[in-house]
């Protein structure tokens, strides 16, 4: 993971909803599988976000 993908995952990680970080914790493997989707979508939306405002960025 390059520095700029690691400090974009800090940051969608340091946002992230304080119901997202308890079910995290949650031993009901249920509670925490949605909150594993939650974060995973907020991250990949992010990454998603990220690659469309650098244009050309993926041709190197």
């Amino acid at each position: 993971m390059t520095g700029a993908s690691n400090q974009l995952v800090v940051s969608v990680l340091a946002r992230a909803p304080q119901w997202v970080k308890q079910e995290m914790l949650s031993p009901d493997p249920i509670v925490r599988a949605r909150a594993e989707e939650t974060l995973a979508a907020m991250i990949s939306s992010a990454l998603d976000e990220s690659e469309t405002e650098e244009p050309g960025s993926e041709a190197a």
